[in-house]
């Protein structure tokens, strides 16, 4: 399968954007988060792919997506997702998805709405890993304690997208 990845830096460092030929959005990793969130508040996306000109359909939607995302200009995502895991973690992550911008659930709550409340800590696996963060909105969910925990970007990262939603 042939996939195409674009490098763009954000106020929460580099992110590598990877689409699928089918047209969909596989992959978001996380590059070097240089610094802290404030100094990065009025930055905007700088696009650095190779060949900008031979980019797809779908990774021009991603990313303007997500440059519309953290200029606060959007608050869902409309590009088609295809996360690959087990369908316990797609069933997840599909839930993920589910809560609103601005809003925060824990890990408790994430297991009750997918109908295992008993598997907290699978789900906390699950969403661990994440394989398209920021769009799938892992951020979201925190601690029954209303704590940051955990975050594969890292708390500062996690911290920053929720202060871009308003829930930080």
């Amino acid at each position: 399968m042939t996939e195409e990845t674009t490098t763009i830096d954000t106020p929460i460092g580099v992110l590598h954007v990877t689409t699928d030929e089918q047209g969909a959005l596989v992959r978001i990793e996380f590059g070097a988060f240089a610094d802290r969130w404030s100094l990065f508040a009025d930055r905007k996306i700088i696009e650095q792919p190779a060949n900008s000109e031979q980019r797809s359909a779908i990774s021009e939607q991603a990313i303007r997506e997500l440059h519309e995302y953290f200029s606060g200009q959007r608050t869902a995502f409309s590009v088609p997702t295809r996360p690959r895991g087990t369908p316990f973690q797609v069933a997840v992550w599909r839930e993920l998805e589910k809560i609103p911008y601005g809003t925060t659930i824990t890990y408790s709550e994430l297991a009750e709405r997918i109908g295992r409340p008993a598997a907290v800590r699978a789900v906390g696996a699950a969403n661990g890993a994440n394989p398209i963060p920021v769009v799938i909105p892992c951020h979201r969910v925190i601690g029954k304690s209303g704590k940051l925990v955990g975050y594969g970007g890292g708390l500062d990262r996690k911290t920053a997208l929720l202060q871009i939603e308003g829930c930080a």
